[in-house]
């Protein structure tokens, strides 16, 4: 067993790695997260098959490919791209460009403000949407290597944008579907650069350093080293990837893909692990699609902040959080989240669709 508190609500994080003991039966069980010490409910007792969730249906609310503001961007007011890719053809294959409205401005120098006890600054930053060429093809459908060109985008915009004044952190976020906050059907992504760390990555950051000083392990590592050797959550794996339902899985079918060796930083990602990584969320993503019959979801990229500091215990990856279910009055209340199927039967589900 490991050593393990609950009277304050976070673990001590001191493990001897033993073999696991058995499955709890019956009931519900309670997982947590081993690095932010979050906890989630697997609720058993009200369990649903993996086919249950393919019953969602997303709110259609395409106006066409004639009335998308992304099919020809530079006629509809949209700045000018700030990276374009071209085929052989000459057509783009992928664009960035700034939001038309953005959450973060540039240009201006920042001002705070004290307001009693409050505090504000102003939203100085950067916002810019990344756009793949197909309308109807969102990334689960994909190639590999297009998804892979994808991430080639991200890296680009990253490498340019970390080095902008006052900018502490650069969030990728992919939003699909009308549900997870996706005003425009066509297959979009977004980056948004700004001078603060949020209290998730903070969290994140703080738990692994934690980790790392009371056992001696990267936690990342002793995650992926874990779920290759037990293959019960694993999704799908190649030679420097791994695609997986976490343990303490926030929503049915949560789904991240990770490197296998240490990379706290995405924007080191070499050209060779950039396609062996497009391969792995692609994958993800299409086992998602078929499992589920496209639901909404959200993923995004957590890596290391770009604020000068070495972050050496952190690992960068992909997390997808496909939608499934509405928050209510408990997970409200306390943040603690219930999920109604088991990590390790969605990811056998998830498997199968391969």
């Amino acid at each position: 067993m490991s050593k393990t508190e609950f009277s304050s609500g976070e673990h001590l994080l001191v493990h001897n790695h033993s073999e696991d003991s058995e499955p709890i039966e019956g009931g519900s069980e309670l997982r947590q997260d081993i690095v932010t010490g979050d906890w989630v409910v697997v609720a058993t007792t009200r369990a649903k098959r993996p086919s249950d969730f393919a019953d969602f249906k997303r709110q259609e609310s395409d106006p066409g490919v004639g009335q998308c503001p992304f099919e020809h961007p530079e006629e509809t007011g949209q700045e000018k791209d700030t990276l374009i890719y071209r085929g052989s053809d000459g057509d783009w294959s992928l664009r960035v460009f700034p939001n038309k409205y953005p959450a973060f401005i540039h240009g201006r120098p920042p001002r705070t403000r004290e307001e009693g006890p409050y505090f504000a600054m102003t939203g100085m930053g950067y916002h810019e949407v990344v756009v793949t060429r197909d309308h109807y093809k969102h990334l689960a459908l994909l190639e590999p290597w297009q998804v892979s060109e994808v991430l080639d985008a991200y890296q680009d915009r990253y490498l340019t944008l970390m080095k902008k004044k006052s900018v502490r952190y650069v969030q990728v976020i992919h939003n699909h579907g009308k549900e997870a906050g996706a005003s425009i059907v066509h297959p979009h992504s977004q980056l948004l650069a700004f001078p603060v760390i949020s209290p998730y990555i903070q969290a994140e950051l703080t738990g692994a350093e934690r980790y790392w000083r009371a056992n001696r392990h990267n936690v990342y590592r002793v995650m992926s080293e874990f779920e290759i050797k037990h293959q019960q959550r694993v999704v799908f794996e190649n030679d420097r990837f791994i695609a997986f339902c976490p343990f303490a899985s926030r929503s049915a079918f949560e789904v991240w893909v990770m490197p296998k060796y240490s990379a706290p930083y995405f924007e080191r990602l070499s050209d060779d692990d950039k396609l062996l990584a497009g391969e792995a969320l692609q994958k993800a993503l299409l086992t998602i699609y078929k499992a589920l019959g496209d639901p909404p979801y959200n993923f995004y990229l957590h890596t290391s902040p770009c604020d000068g500091k070495d972050y050496p215990h952190f690992q960068w990856h992909i997390e997808i959080l496909p939608h499934t279910a509405t928050w209510a009055g408990f997970e409200l209340s306390t943040g603690v989240e219930i999920v109604s199927i088991q990590p390790e039967a969605a990811a056998e589900h998830l498997r199968s669709m391969l």
